[in-house]
């Protein structure tokens, strides 16, 4: 299963990177909103991490492009951000993602939610 990790705070893109790697998970990663659909437009991933504040297209941006794209709508999007409140949750939520993290996360809970995303895309 690969799994992209797109967000501009390089120690979260390592730290995700390398947990993800360590439980058996291939992982690319992006430093912003465009090349993270860059990174889509290369290889198809079976899940997006989408931090929502990035340069250049924020994580709503990439969220909506991607799944009103027929080639890419399916892919499951969780939102990990720093934008707890419930206007920003909801705002994730309508515009297709799938579930919504506030940082600071923890590891053993997001690896759940990415193991049950994953399991339900694969049934759909």
């Amino acid at each position: 299963m690969r799994i992209l990790v797109a967000d501009d705070e390089i120690h979260i893109r390592t730290l995700l990177k390398i947990t993800l790697e360590m439980v058996g998970y291939e992982v690319d990663v992006a430093a912003d909103g465009q090349e993270a659909i860059e990174c889509v437009d290369k290889q198809i991933p079976d899940l997006l991490l989408l931090d929502i504040k990035m340069p250049r297209l924020n994580g709503w941006q990439v969220c909506e492009k991607l799944k009103s794209d027929e080639r890419t709508k399916a892919i499951p999007i969780i939102m990990v951000t720093a934008f707890g409140q419930k206007e920003s949750r909801q705002r994730s939520f309508d515009l297709g993602a799938d579930e919504f993290i506030s940082k600071p996360f923890e590891t053993p809970m997001l690896l759940d939610t990415i193991k049950k995303i994953l399991e339900k895309s694969k049934i759909s």
